[in-house]
């Protein structure tokens, strides 16, 4: 299967990119703002999630799911690149920036526009960390960056 290569260009577009990139994992060390290119980036391992639901399609009622995983193939991880464009401001809340290695699981992305095309970009992390983006407009593209590998279990999240 090919790798994703996709663009965000309004409100609508980052919310097909939050569902690619939902339970993604990065350490924080992985993500950076350049100010001077007004471009914000980072690489994180992406849970395919595109996948496991064609595994879970698989399934019969009757069947169980590991059944329609064997069928499939197991769950993957794919190592992804993001970034952002035209970013004039960023800050995070809750995250030490000095911990490089401290590992962050991103739960969705949003964007609140202000005054249009302007906005701000939120991503929303496990634990209650946050990275805001003040963006011109929306521009930001996602890629895979290289093969697949076995995911060690399909994320679960509590229902609280």
């Amino acid at each position: 299967m090919a790798g994703l290569k996709l663009i965000a260009l309004d409100a609508e577009d980052l919310a097909v990119l939050s569902v690619h990139l939902q339970d993604a994992i990065l350490s924080v060390g992985d993500m950076t703002f350049l100010p001077k290119e007004r471009r914000f980036a980072l690489v994180a391992n992406r849970f395919d999630w595109e996948k496991a639901i064609q595994a879970e399609a698989m399934a019969d009622a009757d069947a169980p799911v590991g059944a329609a995983l064997a069928a499939v193939g197991p769950c993957l991880r794919r190592r992804a690149g993001l970034r952002f464009e035209r970013v004039l401001a960023a800050r995070v809340r809750g995250i030490d920036l000095k911990k490089k290695q401290g590992v962050l699981n991103l739960l969705a992305l949003k964007f609140e526009e202000h005054d249009t095309p302007s906005g701000t970009v939120t991503f929303l992390f496990s634990g209650g960390g946050e990275v805001q983006l003040d963006v011109e407009c929306m521009e930001a593209g996602l890629e895979d960056l290289g093969p697949a590998w076995d995911a060690k279990g399909t994320p679960c999240h509590d229902v609280e």
